[in-house]
């Protein structure tokens, strides 16, 4: 692995933090009145989130766990199947569905534990066994997520969008046009 990227990429417990932490905070943006659209992105955003997580954690962080003690992450697996089979659940929903809000939180509630359980246990254990590859797992994580994230650039960033709060995204605009202008007349003023 290039030792430059091992030293610019976070470790992989850090990574897996943020990716639950945004998976979280994304979560508590979805309410009952949000309108379908933005209800519908924001659930795509936590499940393609997941699945992406789900995938890297499979291929880098379980293996080097299971490498020391194949029982730390048997409980791992089933709980991801779990977690695919709700995604595949509500992405087969329209959410307007009666079921699309239960089936989301029922979602959340099973991700809340497992990051409970992650962060608590399976994390420090890494942090305690394994300080020394932390960084060389970052690096490749941070590498195969690039490749996952790139084909559904546009989907993530389409979702992103329809996922604001209608404030959020006319004060962005607004604040984007302002410094577009001011831009231009700076620009002008020195001319």
């Amino acid at each position: 692995m290039n030792t430059l990227l091992a030293k610019l990429s976070p470790t992989i417990t850090n990574m897996i933090r943020f990716d639950h932490t945004h998976v979280v905070a994304t979560y508590h943006q979805f309410e009952a009145d949000t309108s379908p659209g933005a209800k519908q992105a924001l659930v795509n955003t936590v499940c393609t989130a997941l699945e992406i997580h789900a995938q890297l954690e499979e291929e880098i962080f379980y293996p080097a766990m299971a490498a020391l003690d194949g029982a730390r992450v048997d409980k791992s697996f089933p709980e991801h199947d779990e977690m695919r089979r709700l995604i595949a659940k509500l992405r087969a929903m329209a959410p307007e569905d009666e079921a699309y809000d239960l089936t989301f939180h029922e979602l959340m509630r099973d991700v809340l534990h497992h990051v409970a359980e992650e962060e608590t246990i399976l994390l420090r254990d890494a942090e305690r066994l394994i300080p020394g590859q932390l960084a060389e797992l970052g690096a490749k994580m941070t590498k195969r997520r690039l490749e996952l994230v790139t084909p559904r650039t546009g989907e993530i960033a389409w979702n992103m969008v329809r996922g604001m709060p209608v404030k959020t995204t006319l004060l962005t605009l607004g604040l984007g046009l302002a410094g577009g202008y001011f831009l231009q007349r700076s620009r002008g003023l020195r001319a």
